[in-house]
């Protein structure tokens, strides 16, 4: 494979997002007027593949959309980013995943989602995207148990780091995904998979050493959202809280898929996981200042400048 950095390959989601701008979120039996909605290419997998993308790297995506309107739509926007999709199949029998966003006007979302084809993914789907030469591969919680396992039994036969981003939530045993490098829920999946609520840096550091003993991993990364990154090293049994960025949020919708995709980028071309949480960190920031999914995931350019303008220094920025 011939591009601009190191390989990945990314299976998961991909979905078209109807984002709907409002300011509240109607209660039950009331009506709303909203101020705009547009469509969106979106869904985890999908946002990661072209987050990683425009930090440089070379991406191939796995995954499944159906053959109506939507499906060719998300195809061509892959593409337009760079990203292989060779193994992004068609499925005549399912509707192309969906999601229905509400962006309430202080930047918070609440999501619906239809997976639709992202569930109709099937082991014989993954196992031919291992055809090609990869640094690590990374996957998410949108598509089918048995497809998260079957990809994580892959990677490991191909001694392939495993970068697991543990959302949305899901009844999974987390016990079977033997051979993670990274795992890195937020603080909702976080209390989900622990029953642990990250109110501070020690509530994060506790559910952190739960998670890699529910987990095994050799690290977790807990997404803090505003307020940053609890890093754990469960080799070395060593913790470290990495402060977010103040921004002005617009959206959060893909924040996390940013975050994610910059620390599997940087960690890649570096392996420095608190440098890559750092950068990660500046990555959400900018990605919550923008509306809709794909839309806000920001250039390497532009994290860069972000974190520049700020006097920080990390490797490679």
């Amino acid at each position: 494979m011939q591009g601009k950095g190191q390989s990945l390959l990314v299976v998961g989601s991909v979905n078209m997002d109807l984002v709907m701008q409002l300011d509240r979120a109607p209660q039950g039996g009331e009506t709303l007027l909203g101020r705009r909605y547009s469509y969106v290419p979106g869904g985890k997998g999908a946002n990661q593949a072209v987050a990683a993308a425009r930090l440089g790297m070379d991406v191939t995506f796995a995954g499944k959309v159906g053959t109506d309107a939507h499906g060719p739509v998300l195809r061509e926007s892959l593409e337009v980013e760079g990203i292989a999709t060779p193994y992004l199949l068609s499925d005549a029998g399912e509707q192309t995943g969906f999601a229905a966003i509400f962006v309430e006007s202080d930047g918070q979302n609440r999501i619906v989602v239809f997976p639709g084809a992202n569930m109709a993914i099937r082991e014989a789907d993954v196992s031919k995207a291992f055809h090609g030469t990869y640094k690590a591969v990374m996957i998410n919680l949108e598509i089918p148990q048995e497809i998260v396992l079957e990809v994580c039994r892959l990677a490991r036969e191909r001694s392939l780091p495993i970068i697991l981003d543990a959302g949305p939530v899901r009844d999974l045993d987390f016990s079977l995904l033997h051979g993670l490098e990274i795992i890195s829920p937020n603080e909702t999946e976080t209390r989900a998979i622990t029953g642990i609520e990250c109110r501070g840096v020690d509530d994060a550091v506790e559910a952190a050493q739960k998670l890699v003993r529910i987990a095994p991993s050799r690290f977790a990364v807990i997404k803090l959202g505003q307020r940053g990154a609890l890093l754990y090293d469960a080799e070395q049994d060593y913790a470290k809280y990495l402060k977010g960025y103040p921004a002005e949020a617009v959206d959060s919708t893909a924040a996390g898929d940013a975050f994610t995709a910059a620390m599997t980028a940087h960690y890649l071309r570096y392996g420095d996981l608190p440098q890559a949480v750092a950068y990660a960190n500046a990555a959400g920031a900018l990605a919550v200042t923008r509306l809709g999914a794909q839309p806000s995931l920001p250039m390497a350019r532009e994290v860069q400048a972000f974190i520049r303008e700020r006097g920080l220094e990390i490797p490679g920025v």
